[in-house]
C-alpha cells in the first residue's frame, strides 16, 4: 500500500460543538456502561486538553458482545450511568459521543483515481475522489463510521499531504473506511433515544481507546494497540499518525469469568472476585503452594491451589491473543506497526497478560491508561476506562476523519460537502 502520511490540512479541531464547551461521552460495553462529561479547553497551546466535570458508571445489563440483547435492561444501565455523571457535573446533557464495539466491525483501505487532464487539483476533484472511494466500499447492511484519508498521489508523486493547486494527469486518493453492521447500531441508537439523548457521533472503540492511551511517537512510528474488554477484544494498527487497520473479536474478560464460574462451580460474581484477586495468565513458581478459598453451597469454603485457577484462565487468554494475532497477520499491515504493543482495557490488568501477549505476538508490550485528560476520578483513570476517555479525546483532538458527525438525511454529499468546507 502507499505509505500513509500526516495530513497538515486536517489539523483542526474535529467538532465545533466540542470546541465551544461541554462534551459528553458514553461507552456502552458488555461489562459496564460509562459516561464522562467534560469541558474542552479551546486553547491551541493546550493541544486539545480536556477537563472532566462529571463521571458515572454502571454494571451493564442487556448487552453482550458489544450488542444490545435486552432493550429495556440496556436502557436502564445507560440512564443510571448518565444520571450519575450529570449529578456530578451539575448539568444535563442532550448530545453524546457513543462508542461502538460490535464484533463484526469492518476495516478496509479503498482508493480512487480522478482524471485531471493537466489541470490543477480543485475541491471538485477532491470531492469526486472521495465520493468514488466511498462508493466502492459502501454497503446496505453496514454503516460507515469513519473515512480517514491515508494518502494522496498525483501521477508518480506520492506522499502528498495537500493536493489542492497541484497539476498533473491523475489524482489518486486512498482512504481507510471503518464500518459496523446496521442492525446493532440501530438497536443501540434506539436505546439512546429512549433515554432522551441524541447521538453526536458514533466512534469505534478500537480507535477511541487508542486515542487516549498512545503517545505521539507511537502514533507516528507505528504501533499495535489492543483493548481487552469485557465481551470483546479489539486491535488497531497505527502508522504515520493514522489508523491503517482495526478489528474486533468476540472474546473478552467476561468469557474468562464464565470459565472460572463453570470450572470452580461458583456464581459469576464470586468468579469475577476470584479472577480479580487471584487470577493470573501465567504459572508462578509458588503456584502450587499458594492457596485461595472458594465458597461452596451451604456456606462452607474449600481451599484450592492458585495453579488450578491459572489452568482455567491461560487457555482463554491464549485463544484471545491468537485470534488477535490472526487478524493482525491477515490485515497485511503488521509490518507497519513494528514491535511496539500497547495493551489497555480491563483484561490488560490481569497478572501475566503482558508477558503472555509478548510471547504470542512477539512484540514489546506496555500497559496504556488514559492520557491528556485532566480531572479524571481515580476510579476512571485506569485502563478499564480507556475507551470512554478516548471518545472525549476524539471530540477534542485534531484528526483527519472525514465523517465527523452523523448528518441525518445528508447522505454522502452532505458529509463530503461539510468535510471540504472544514478543511479547504
Amino acid at each position: 500500500m502507499t505509505k500513509p502520511i500526516k495530513h497538515k490540512q486536517f489539523e483542526r479541531r474535529g467538532n465545533a460543538a466540542a470546541r465551544r464547551g461541554t462534551i459528553a461521552a458514553l461507552d456502552v460495553g458488555t461489562s459496564k456502561v460509562a459516561c464522562l462529561i467534560a469541558e474542552n479547553i479551546d486553547d491551541e497551546s493546550a493541544s486539545g486538553l480536556i477537563r472532566i466535570t462529571g463521571f458515572g458508571h454502571q454494571l451493564s445489563a442487556g448487552l453482550n458482545g458489544g450488542q444490545v440483547i435486552d432493550m429495556r435492561a440496556a436502557e436502564d444501565s445507560i440512564r443510571a450511568a448518565v444520571d450519575a455523571a450529570e449529578r456530578m457535573a451539575g448539568l444535563e446533557v442532550r448530545r453524546v459521543i457513543i462508542g461502538v464495539s460490535a464484533n463484526r466491525t469492518d476495516s478496509f483501505i479503498c482508493g480512487s483515481e480522478v482524471p485531471l487532464h493537466g489541470q490543477a487539483v480543485s475541491q471538485e476533484h477532491l470531492s469526486l475522489g472521495l465520493r468514488l472511494a466511498y462508493e466502492e466500499y459502501a454497503r446496505d447492511d453496514y454503516q460507515i463510521l469513519h473515512a480517514i484519508p491515508i494518502s494522496y498521489a498525483i501521477d508518480d508523486s506520492v506522499g502528498i499531504s495537500d493536493p489542492i493547486g497541484m497539476h498533473g494527469d491523475v489524482l489518486k486518493v486512498k482512504m481507510h473506511m471503518i464500518s459496523a453492521p446496521v442492525g446493532p447500531i440501530r438497536n443501540l441508537l434506539t436505546c439512546i433515544e429512549q433515554c432522551h439523548l441524541e447521538c453526536e457521533k458514533l466512534v469505534v472503540t478500537p480507535y477511541a481507546s487508542a486515542l487516549s492511551t498512545l503517545m505521539q511517537d507511537e502514533f507516528d512510528l507505528g504501533v499495535t494497540h489492543i483493548d481487552l474488554g469485557g465481551g470483546t477484544s479489539s486491535i488497531s494498527l497505527f502508522y504515520e499518525g493514522a489508523p491503517v487497520y482495526t478489528a474486533v473479536v468476540p472474546v473478552g474478560g467476561h468469557h474468562i469469568t464464565t470459565d472460572i464460574a463453570r470450572g470452580l462451580n461458583v456464581s459469576l460474581s464470586v468468579a469475577e472476585r476470584i479472577k480479580t484477586l487471584y487470577g493470573s495468565a501465567l504459572a508462578t513458581p509458588n503456584g502450587e503452594r499458594e492457596q485461595f478459598e472458594v465458597p461452596v453451597i451451604g456456606g462452607d469454603h474449600q481451599t484450592l491451589p492458585r495453579s488450578q485457577l491459572t489452568n482455567i484462565i491461560r487457555p482463554r487468554m491464549e485463544e484471545t491473543f491468537e485470534l488477535l494475532n490472526e487478524r493482525i497477520l491477515a490485515s497485511g499491515h503488521s509490518h507497519l506497526a513494528g514491535s511496539r504493543l500497547v495493551l489497555t482495557g480491563g483484561g490488560s490488568q490481569l497478572s501475566g497478560a503482558p508477558e503472555l501477549a509478548q510471547t504470542i505476538l512477539e512484540k514489546q508490550p506496555r500497559i496504556g491508561a488514559p492520557m491528556r485528560i485532566t480531572g479524571l476520578p481515580e476510579a476512571a483513570s485506569g485502563p478499564s476506562f480507556a475507551a470512554c476517555a478516548g471518545l472525549l479525546s476524539y471530540a477534542g483532538r485534531r484528526h483527519p476523519d472525514a465523517i465527523l458527525s452523523d448528518q441525518a438525511g445528508g447522505g454522502i454529499f452532505g458529509w463530503l460537502g461539510a468535510w471540504l468546507r472544514r478543511n479547504f
